[in-house]
């Protein structure tokens, strides 16, 4: 079984001044988001053992803040593919990834987490900003991923960790 979590960025401060999409800062509000998130992942010992993020400040600047806070000591690496995505095109990217870690966070964006989970367990979702999502998938490595071959464990907006 392999196990992937999918975060979605902090809320972004559309105020600030910034040069494109991709540049965009996460508002103070999304660093507390990610900062809860973080620290409940490693309350809850869910830190995953790998993490890719999206190149977008915004994600990049989520997945700092959780693992600061969560005290991660995991592996990550940015990955300019996850933005700009499409749920087939992160199946495809997980599959021929070679990983063989058993459990991978992946950090990024909406439209494409929410169609991740619609394609992976048939269910549609809601996901909001700072939102983590667990998927167990019954596979034995990321090669075998494929549409219809998880199951949402859990669905976790930020709001609830107060």
């Amino acid at each position: 079984m392999k196990t992937l979590y999918l975060l979605r960025h902090g809320k972004s401060d559309w105020d600030a001044d910034y040069q494109g999409d991709h540049e965009r800062p996460l508002a103070s509000r999304g660093v507390k988001a990610a900062r809860r998130v973080g620290k409940f992942m490693a309350i809850i010992d869910a830190v995953p053992e790998l993490v890719l993020t999206s190149t977008a400040v915004r994600a990049r600047t989520t997945f700092e803040a959780a693992q600061s806070k969560g005290n991660w000591s995991c592996e990550s690496r940015l990955v300019p593919d996850i933005y700009e995505s499409n749920p087939q095109s992160i199946l495809y990217m997980l599959a021929e990834s070679g990983e063989t870690a058993d459990s991978v966070m992946l950090v990024g964006h909406e439209p494409t987490w929410s169609g991740t989970v619609r394609v992976l367990t048939g269910g549609r979702v809601r996901f909001p900003t700072a939102c983590v999502a667990r998927i167990d998938l019954m596979i034995n490595s990321w090669a075998e991923i494929q549409p219809a071959s998880g199951e949402l464990q859990w669905l976790l907006p930020p709001r609830l960790l107060k």
